[in-house]
């Protein structure tokens, strides 16, 4: 787990050098669920592990996760996620840092529409994604919630055409963090 923090706090020093004004909020107990739905199965995998870092200040964010974090409904799915489509042996984490844009006063409880734009890196692929996220400022935490859709074929992870029916084209990603201002 120090791993993970040292990981996202480097990540956020390298995007942006120490000058400036900043005000770092962290978690180590960030959610990340994926979900897939089609007509012959529904696939849930939960993860409340997950590392994350927001300068306010800055404007900066930063996750990071262990893949095997990812808690399934079918303990089955959850053995092939990880040691076939995954390979959380050989890729075990999954990052991103970015930045967010819009207005988010610190010091005024609300919840505010932000865009995050940055890098994920999964399955040892980096993409730039851009996503719409809200985050909430309230009683010296910041909250941040975002949904998005991600497709496996875009990180490499390959789906093979017997179970391809099961698994739906876009996975469903929700992303709920409770930082505390340090």
């Amino acid at each position: 787990m120090k791993l993970l923090a040292i990981s996202a706090v480097l990540c956020l020093s390298l995007i942006h050098p120490l000058t400036g004004y900043s005000q770092l909020y962290s978690t180590r107990t960030g959610f990340v669920g994926f979900y897939s739905k089609t007509a012959l199965e529904d696939i849930k995998a939960e993860n409340n592990q997950v590392y994350a870092i927001i300068d306010g200040g800055k404007k900066n964010i930063a996750f990071s996760l262990l893949l095997k974090g990812f808690i399934f409904t079918k303990e089955l799915m959850q053995e092939h996620f990880n040691e076939n489509y995954v390979e959380s042996d050989k890729y075990p984490k999954a990052n991103f840092t970015g930045a967010f844009t819009g207005d988010v006063p610190l010091n005024k409880d609300g919840s505010y529409k932000v865009t995050v734009k940055g890098n994920l890196n999964l399955h040892n692929v980096t993409k730039p994604i851009e996503i719409p996220a809200t985050i909430e400022v309230k009683n010296g935490h910041l909250i941040g919630v975002a949904d998005f859709k991600l497709k496996p074929e875009d990180f490499n992870i390959s789906i093979p055409s017997l179970v391809r029916d099961k698994i739906d084209k876009e996975i469903a990603v929700k992303v709920n963090i409770d930082c505390i201002g340090k």
